[in-house]
């Protein structure tokens, strides 16, 4: 079983940045490729980002691409997402997730999920 549990959310006007991070509670944290996503009201949630186990592939979704940066420390069991630039439309909550081994752009693949947090920009 693994408990992610999200920090860093909140209110920033447009242009601001914020950094979430995402505590894994787990001895093989190494061995699970992580993921962002987030949930608008009334919109499917989305991917964000993503970061491999070995920390060499990073995928963004189109939206974020220079704008947010994650990454991730195995020795601390934790993902991060730097968000820059941030924009009205990228009010949302935000999900950590995980998957064994193989990183996914797919919220039904994941395997565990955080309780989110919310990340509201104002304009």
């Amino acid at each position: 079983q693994v408990q992610l549990v999200e920090s860093g959310g909140g209110l920033v006007q447009a242009g601001g940045s914020l950094s979430l991070s995402c505590a894994a509670s787990v001895r093989t944290f190494s061995s699970y490729a992580m993921g962002w996503f987030r949930q608008a009201p009334g919109k499917e949630r989305e991917f964000v980002a993503g970061i491999s186990i070995g920390m060499r592939n990073k995928y963004y979704t189109d939206s974020v691409k220079g704008r947010f940066t994650i990454s991730r420390d195995n020795a601390k069991s934790a993902v991060y997402l730097q968000m820059n630039s941030l924009k009205p439309e990228d009010t949302a909550v935000y999900y950590c997730a995980a998957r064994w081994l193989v990183i996914t752009t797919l919220a039904h693949e994941c395997d565990y999920w955080g309780q989110g947090t919310q990340v509201t920009v104002s304009s």
